[in-house]
């Protein structure tokens, strides 16, 4: 609640300061880290260029951002509240970024000013447009829940995740998610007669879901998705694989119920630094015995290897080049005396977390198994 005792929308919170008018009325929309994909202006405390860029970037909503045309030549900075063109009506937004940056995001999303055109920022908002944003705001949750039950009473399989009004309240925009296409022509006009609005459906992946609700990962962190990631790319489980990471769902599964965006981060730099490594089904025969590959340190390039191909214990490291020397000798037909060689290699054993068994990712998915029928088996074996 404002310090005018107006109540703002609990989606419109973020951890740092309330909603994105109170953060505008302080000042803090350019600095605030709390800014979904916010934009740092290094150039702000340099002098201006002769030829002044008459575009600026304009936040909403969540993640929901654009680029709009200062026709009127306003003298904007970041934060100010400015009422913008849309279709149809006008929009209320916070200016996020100004200035030299601005032709480097819109190169960055693939917007091309000269080939699609621009809309324009009318004025800088007034009480009275502030006034009736606030009141769509208001509207925004309990527009969402009532249209969920509309949603499900029309047998829809979908889930509409979020609402969003337009600043002058003749529009909403609902956001959902759907596994397969969904025919919701019969659901715009009930809901347009419901809410007396212009009604606009936007599908939105899990991903991108996570993205506008925001929260914090595992690591600690705000989500990438909702502090600065704005392309998905897709997550294969090859991709830890190659990074050696045990596939335990636990672990690897985000708040979207997907893997984790960060698995793929340094996939190009494991791919390198495993070009010299064998293949992992390459057995290495000594007189010793048989050494089968158990697990590798890509950066330290050590190798373990066990003599037991069911067993992790007793594992020896073994130099990435004491392995690669071992198979040429191989190739020739011989056997090497020692797996190790003359040169012993010290290295951290891996925990036994790191062979956990690997498993589904999707497994949670199955609503079969589960801890609460397990109980309930157990119960009925007592109670006999």
């Amino acid at each position: 609640m404002s310090n005018n005792g107006t109540t703002y929308n609990s989606d419109m919170l973020c951890r740092g300061c309330p909603s994105l008018i109170e953060r505008s009325e302080k000042g803090c929309i350019k600095e605030c880290t709390c800014n979904s994909l916010n934009v740092n202006d290094w150039l702000s405390g340099l002098p201006s260029a002769p030829n002044k860029v008459d575009i600026v970037e304009v936040r909403f909503k969540n993640t929901r951002k654009g680029f709009y045309y200062n026709v009127n030549g306003l003298h904007l900075n970041a934060g100010d509240l400015v009422a913008v063109e849309a279709s149809p009506g006008h929009d209320i937004g916070a200016v996020s970024l100004t200035g030299e940056l601005v032709l480097q995001q819109i190169k960055k999303y693939g917007v091309d000013p000269s080939k699609e055109e621009l809309k324009k920022v009318y004025r800088k908002a007034k009480p009275a447009d502030i006034e009736k944003w606030k009141e769509a705001i208001s509207l925004e949750r309990t527009t969402m829940l009532e249209a969920r039950k509309i949603a499900e009473s029309l047998n829809l399989d979908m889930k509409i995740g979020d609402v969003e009004y337009q600043g002058d309240k003749t529009k909403a925009i609902f956001y959902y998610i759907a596994e397969e296409r969904v025919d919701f022509r019969e659901l715009i006009k009930v809901l347009a007669d419901k809410f007396k609005a212009r009604i606009e459906m936007r599908q939105i992946g899990a991903r991108q879901e996570a993205g506008r609700i925001g929260g914090l990962g595992s690591c600690g962190r705000e989500l990438c998705c909702s502090s600065w990631l704005t392309n998905f790319i897709s997550v294969t489980s090859n991709a830890a694989r190659l990074q050696e990471i045990s596939l335990n769902p636990q672990k690897l599964a985000g708040q979207c119920s997907k893997l984790k965006c960060c698995i793929n981060y340094e996939v190009a730099s494991y791919r390198d630094a495993k070009k010299d490594f064998p293949d992992v089904s390459q057995v290495l025969e000594t007189e010793e015995g048989s050494a089968h590959f158990v697990k590798a340190d890509v950066y330290k390039r050590i190798i373990w290897y066990s003599f037991d191909p069911d067993s992790t214990l007793n594992l020896i490291p073994v130099k990435l080049e004491r392995v690669n020397e071992i198979i040429e000798i191989n190739k020739a037909g011989k056997k090497p005396k020692k797996l190790a060689g003359d040169k012993q290699v010290t290295g951290k054993v891996p925990n036994d977390n790191d062979f956990i068994a690997e498993e589904s990712i999707t497994r949670f998915d199955d609503k079969n198994k589960g801890p609460a029928k397990k109980r309930k088996k157990k119960k009925q074996q007592t109670n006999k």
